[in-house]
């Protein structure tokens, strides 16, 4: 990964990525857990992580209009100050066993992960465009800190009021989602100048008859779909309905968040070296080694291997469709591509973790994994597709 070729503005946003991550991680980590104290009925326990994502969904339009009109800088101060403010309303929350505010805190929350999910936009913006894909890269990569620094802390802060667990948990997140606030305010907001010109450009209707666009979109958001979906739904596979134990279930979610992330130290080189359309393929070949291993072999190795494979295909999928993706907009263009993007693929990835426990309960996980494999086949056709486009217009 080419480092001397980030400026002062990745490295910040790489800095806060391993603090505004824990957000997304503590509400996964702890979610199902405190919802299971809290709700009134088990089968609502998981409802505060299904918040969670469909405020980021709910989160990406707004975050794009407001830094269109204000700037990075302010958008993303902000958020990280609005995610702490919202902690602290979940340590509430569970102080005073109120589920349906515990679960507005966590909807809070992900509001906020939509302004995060804007960094990699912002670090693509900040270095040369033949540099965009690894500076996307490196914002994932350190998304592997916040990873593991988010649900370690929460684990050592839980009783850190004995009467009341995992209300301390909340108010150390709200200490770790605050310090974007602090590194960012050195970001340099190059972008307000810009920004300000929101009627400049094509419409959004234009844009989106792109052949490239619609293809970013797509294999990102059936990318991160296929993700959240099979992600969603291995600790119950794993854990409940084929016995495997509480640890090996999380050894194997750990090493799938590394299969994710990992990757970053060359997906942006890989990308520069081969084109966008290459590594999609790629990552769609690795999402059906998955499917294909989830058909012959469910023990511990077996889960391993597959989610291992998943976070591999997610990594080429979402990295190559977010930098093909800022190769279909001009500047002033920027914010109305990036808002329908993010709602797009978002929006998608609520669908799919809210139907994986449903699906799952109903079928198996050999057939949940079938499942996406028509996805996966629409991708490639559109990587055919967009591929033949471009070819005609040169």
């Amino acid at each position: 990964m080419p480092f001397q070729h980030f400026t002062r503005n990745v490295w910040l946003l790489c800095l806060a990525q391993v603090f505004a991550f824990t957000g997304t991680n503590v509400t996964i980590f702890l979610g199902g857990i405190v919802g299971s104290l809290l709700a009134p009925s088990p089968i609502l326990a998981t409802l505060p992580v299904a918040f969670m994502i469909v405020g980021t969904a709910s989160g990406t339009v707004p975050a794009a209009l407001t830094m269109s009109r204000y700037g990075r800088r302010f958008g993303f101060v902000s958020a990280a100050i609005f995610a702490s403010g919202a902690a602290l309303v979940g340590a509430w929350a569970i102080d005073l066993s109120s589920f349906w505010l515990y679960c507005f805190a966590c909807f809070s929350i992900g509001l906020s992960v939509a302004f995060v999910q804007q960094y990699r936009f912002a670090a693509a913006e900040s270095v040369l465009p033949e540099y965009a894909p690894t500076a996307i890269s490196a914002i994932l990569l350190a998304g592997i800190a916040g990873a593991f620094l988010g649900p370690n802390v929460a684990n050592l802060s839980k009783d850190l009021l004995p009467n009341t667990p995992f209300v301390g948990s909340y108010m150390a997140l709200a200490l770790m989602v605050l310090m974007p606030a602090l590194i960012l305010s050195w970001f340099n907001n190059t972008d307000h100048q810009q920004a300000s010109d929101s009627g400049a450009g094509r419409p959004i209707k234009e844009l989106a008859q792109q052949p490239n666009f619609i293809l970013a979109i797509m294999a990102s958001g059936i990318g991160y779909g296929i993700m959240s979906f099979l992600m969603t739904a291995t600790p119950i596979s794993m854990h409940v309905m084929d016995g495997h134990s509480l640890y090996h279930t999380g050894v194997v979610i750990q090493w799938h968040i590394v299969g994710m992330f990992l990757p970053s130290l060359f997906t942006g080189k890989l990308i520069r070296r081969f084109g966008h359309h290459q590594i999609m393929v790629l990552g769609v070949v690795a999402l059906l080694g998955c499917i294909i291993e989830s058909q012959f072999d469910q023990s511990v190795m077996g889960y391993w291997i597959s989610l291992v494979l998943l976070g591999v295909g997610w990594n080429f999928l979402f990295v190559s469709g977010t930098a093909l993706l800022i190769t279909c907009y001009r500047d002033a263009e920027k914010y109305r591509a990036q808002a329908l993007n993010d709602f797009m693929v978002f929006g998608f990835q609520a669908l799919a973790s809210l139907s994986a426990g449903w699906l799952l309960s109903l079928s198996s996980w050999k057939a949940i994994n079938l499942m996406a494999i028509p996805l996966l086949l629409l991708v490639l056709v559109t990587i055919w597709w967009a591929r033949a486009r471009s070819q005609q217009a040169h």
